[in-house]
């Protein structure tokens, strides 16, 4: 039944697909975050339902109208130079066999991002999809919450089978990261429905944070929540409803948890910390005799075989330490644009949602940056789409301004009535 129920929602998405392409970009994300492909229990788990989706949008991307040229932001020759590194890494590689297979896996993640910036070309379309990628997590996200809370957080929660967060530790950040998301929705949209809704799935996604017994997700959720804090409008609500929160499930929680989340004080007590801080400084160390390439993808089974549990070591060692300049150079860039972006447009009547954006956006990278420093997630599709999101914010943004000038020069005591 699940397999049937999975084959209409693609037959409609690519039905919608071609019909009207940017919702294809939509339809990717779906199948990108929720993954309603790995809930089935038959023939459809091992059907390339992704790539037939593709296939669909490339397709329908090459034949509509409806789609502008690559935007002229810095980012995407810095993205596509990180890219083409990763062919002169991958030659290189220790273990090329591996290093190209990892490569086409990696290309294959990259590719729909192409369609992302030139078939969302409005900021309605670039609303939508914020939304789908924000719900579409919070769905796996509420489900886990509601699991940990009816067995009493006994059980660590994980993320749709076969997917890049299916680990416990990845899908805590990542459902993490999807909170800012919600509150762009929520501001946004004028449902009253949809606002309470958020609300209520907030508290779900946090728990099911929490029950995947992550150390990291523990920082990357105490970071948000002081950003989170910093940027709302009822400071004087949010805080005591955070501290009853923490009240309530404190209860809850089994002391095995406790006892796991104290061994960030005692780290160098922890056999599991310890490793991996001489994983990183082995991966270091190997970067400092192979600054230029690194080992290539997956290089940690040939020079320590322990994962590298960490994005920034995960870069640097696997590519040398130009990839890494670049992919940091997109992440700390992308940081800049989402703080001054606000700035200009601070006192135009009618950009509020510039703000809105760019310091939700912001919170989720630094969201992804505390927990990036202890899982290896430097290909996560999640970080490149917030990274494409800002470019798309930009453009629209400075579009708009820049109308906005236009009509105060052209009427400066304001538009006439009937134009």
């Amino acid at each position: 039944m699940r397999d049937i129920v999975v084959l209409i929602f693609l037959t409609g998405c690519i039905v919608a697909a071609l019909k009207k392409p940017w919702w294809g970009v939509l339809s990717l994300a779906i199948f990108s975050y929720l993954n309603p492909h790995a809930y089935a229990w038959g023939f459809v788990r091992s059907l390339p339902v992704y790539y037939v989706l593709f296939l669909v949008v490339s397709v329908s991307a090459f034949l509509t109208k409806d789609k502008q040229p690559l935007p002229r932001d810095w980012r995407i020759p810095v993205f596509l130079m990180l890219w083409f590194y990763y062919i002169i890494s991958s030659w290189q590689a220790y273990l090329p066999d591996i290093a190209w297979s990892r490569f086409w896996v990696i290309t294959k993640i990259y590719m729909p991002f192409i369609f992302t910036l030139i078939l969302i070309n409005t900021r309605q379309k670039l609303y939508y999809l914020i939304v789908t990628i924000g719900s579409s997590i919070a769905l796996v996200a509420v489900k886990g919450g509601i699991f940990a809370i009816l067995t009493r957080f006994s059980y660590r929660v994980y993320g749709p089978p076969s997917t890049q967060f299916e680990e416990n530790n990845l899908f805590a950040l990542a459902v993490l990261m999807t909170v800012p998301l919600l509150l762009i929705w929520r501001r946004e949209t004028a449902n009253r429905w949809i606002k309470l809704g958020i609300y209520m799935a907030i508290p779900f996604i946090y728990t099911a944070s929490l029950s995947s017994w992550s150390r990291g997700a523990l920082l990357s959720l105490v970071a948000l929540g002081f950003i989170l804090i910093w940027h709302s409008r009822r400071k004087y609500l949010v805080v005591p409803m955070m501290m009853i929160g923490a009240f309530f499930v404190k209860d809850y929680l089994p002391e095995e948890w406790f006892s796991r989340m104290q061994t960030l004080e005692t780290y160098n007590k922890d056999a599991s910390a310890m490793g991996r801080i001489v994983v990183w400084k082995d991966g270091w160390n190997h970067t400092l005799d192979h600054p230029f390439t690194g080992t290539g993808f997956d290089g940690w089974i040939y020079l320590t075989e322990r994962d590298w549990h960490s994005a920034y070591v995960e870069m640097f060692s696997e590519h040398g330490f130009i990839a890494f300049g670049l992919w940091l150079a997109l992440i700390l860039g992308t940081l800049i644009t989402l703080t001054l972006l606000p700035r200009k447009t601070r006192h135009v009547e009618g950009m509020a949602w510039v703000a809105n954006y760019c310091y939700m956006i912001r919170a989720s990278l630094l969201c992804y940056m505390v927990g990036g420093a202890f899982l290896g997630l430097a290909y996560f599709d999640f970080l490149y789409h917030l990274i494409f999101i800002t470019v798309l914010v930009k453009k629209f943004a400075l579009e708009e301004l820049a109308s906005k000038q236009e009509e105060t020069v052209r009427f400066p005591l304001g538009v006439p009535q009937g134009t």
